[in-house]
């Protein structure tokens, strides 16, 4: 049983104007709210955002050709330091929606009628353009593993000592001796 689009969704877009004619072609220009959970773990498209896009769909003899850009803004924290960062994207997208299942093969699109779903194409170009550990910086030194301050606040004569823990239960001994000495 094949689910069908809903047409008031704002992804799900209508190519009723394009008719079966193959090479016509008609260009839109929409702003649409970006789909939630589309990100990766340190980084994504905040729900709701404005997502723009700029999409030729082109009427071929399989079905429609859609291609464009979508540019949308990004949040998340630097994989380094974890201070907010935010920049923007902006992808390529291309999809042939074919008309009917006898022309397309398992893993492609189909038309619903005249809607197609844009959601998944956007999804899958975001997602694999993300970066996996974004920085804030590029030259962001993260922080300290020893007590979480950040290494770009804490200065260049920031040290820990290291005490081997085979010789830590010794380090009491030591202070003990020489508190004897000084009596």
């Amino acid at each position: 049983m094949t689910q069908h689009l809903d047409p008031r969704s704002p992804w799900v877009i209508s190519t009723h104007d394009l008719g079966k004619r193959p090479g016509t072609m008609r260009e839109l220009s929409l702003v649409l709210p970006a789909p939630a959970d589309l990100g990766v773990d340190m980084i994504g498209v905040p729900k709701d955002a404005e997502v723009e896009l700029a999409l030729r769909l082109e009427a071929v003899m399989e079905g429609v050709l859609v291609s464009g850009t979508a540019h949308a803004p990004l949040s998340g924290e630097c994989a380094r330091c974890l201070d907010p960062v935010s920049s923007d994207i902006e992808v390529e997208l291309q999809e042939l929606f074919f008309y009917s299942d006898e022309d397309a093969s398992e893993d492609d699109s189909l038309l619903d009628g005249e809607l197609f779903d844009l959601e998944p194409t956007f999804r899958d170009a975001v997602v694999l353009s993300l970066p996996l550990s974004p920085v804030c910086q590029d030259d962001c030194q993260g922080l300290c593993t020893e007590c979480g301050i950040k290494l770009a606040e804490a200065g260049d004569d920031h040290r820990h000592e290291k005490i081997d823990a085979r010789w830590a239960s010794l380090q009491g001994l030591m202070t003990e001796n020489d508190n004897d000495q000084e009596k």
